[in-house]
């Protein structure tokens, strides 16, 4: 089942089995509360949550499917497998399962994105034989307009094409900002027609002024002004969140357009396929004509490794890192 299938199936007899998975979080969560929602319209009224880690123990998934509602109604079993990996017994555990689904039970399975090996595998095979499946990944930049379009819809406001262009260069990769910024429309517009002006302002405003600041400042290679700002930022308590995805949002671009010149396309072709038209591209041609393929690689890297320590999951002094990856992209 296509996502936008959702809602309109949601409102007839629900399935026994659903199968979500896919690369956006926010859309596997909304998808996955949809569904409850719908359950619980529909008399079930308890929920067991089952995750499986390192430790568990799959025979607690046929407790569950053997135990009775304890208020005599129907219920959900929320198996949530993180990794992927159900291991040699989950995979027979759920090969068993969903061939022979309890009755009065809704079974919702979340897993993340599930590459070509693990789609052929006998218990993925047989959840979507069995079930419903829904893949639900991030739209690309090219339908990234029309989502926001969507999402828009839902509180009675629209966008003009160039708003919604606009709005789509800004929250590219990170569909959780673009949904927060589509709410922030609803708050701060009333229903209706968006013009390009006053989306700009509300999606700069979350920027603030000297994060913009930094951008160009990267782009024009001016090292000194990088470090100023970024000691301004910090200073300023601005969330290193929000910093890291205004420098990545630029690193894409370079690296992409770098790697298509380094194809043989000219910077003016290189932009477009990096989705930077016009008038916008003059800053990232002089930045260009500075950085190498192995350059933005390496930024990119860094900035892997940056976001891990904003994380917790890395050691190292977060600032002084965004100051090395600004002054690499400095580098003349």
């Amino acid at each position: 089942m296509r996502a936008d299938q959702l809602d309109a199936h949601l409102k007839g007899t629900l399935a026994p089995l659903y199968v979500l998975h896919g690369d956006e979080p926010l859309l596997v969560i909304e998808a996955a509360d949809a569904i409850r929602t719908a359950a619980r319209a529909r008399g079930f009224g308890e929920r067991d949550v089952l995750v499986v880690t390192q430790y568990f123990k799959w025979s607690a998934l046929a407790e569950a499917a053997g135990n009775m509602s304890l208020f005599g109604g129907d219920k959900v079993i929320d198996l949530r497998i993180p990794t992927g990996k159900p291991g040699r017994e989950g995979s027979d555990a759920l090969a068993r399962y969903a061939a022979n689904p309890p009755a009065g039970t809704l079974t919702l399975v979340t897993l993340p994105l599930m590459d070509w090996k693990a789609k052929k595998s006998a218990w993925f095979a047989a959840l979507i034989e069995h079930g419903i499946e829904l893949e639900l990944n991030a739209p690309g930049l090219d339908r990234l307009p029309g989502w926001l379009a969507g999402r828009l819809a839902r509180q009675q406001q629209s966008a003009t094409p160039e708003a919604l262009e606009f709005m789509a260069g800004h929250v590219e990769g990170n569909l959780l900002a673009a949904n927060q910024e589509v709410m922030k429309l609803g708050l701060l517009h009333p229903p209706g027609e968006l013009t390009l002006e006053q989306v700009r302002n509300a999606v700069m405003d979350v920027a603030r002024y000297d994060v913009d600041d930094l951008r160009q400042a990267l782009l024009a290679g001016d090292a000194a002004r990088a470090s100023r700002l970024l000691d301004g930022l910090r200073a300023e308590g601005v969330a290193a969140p929000l910093i890291l995805w205004i420098v990545v949002s630029e690193l894409r671009v370079l690296a992409t357009a770098r790697a298509e010149m380094d194809a043989g396309r000219s910077a003016d072709d290189a932009l477009a396929a990096a989705r930077i038209f016009g008038a916008r591209q003059s800053p990232y041609k002089r930045a260009l004509q500075r950085l190498s393929s192995s350059a933005t690689r390496t930024a990119l890297m860094q900035a892997a490794r940056l976001d891990r320590m904003i994380k917790g999951v890395a050691r190292g002094d977060v600032w002084d890192e965004f100051l090395q990856i600004a002054l690499r992209l400095c580098a003349r």
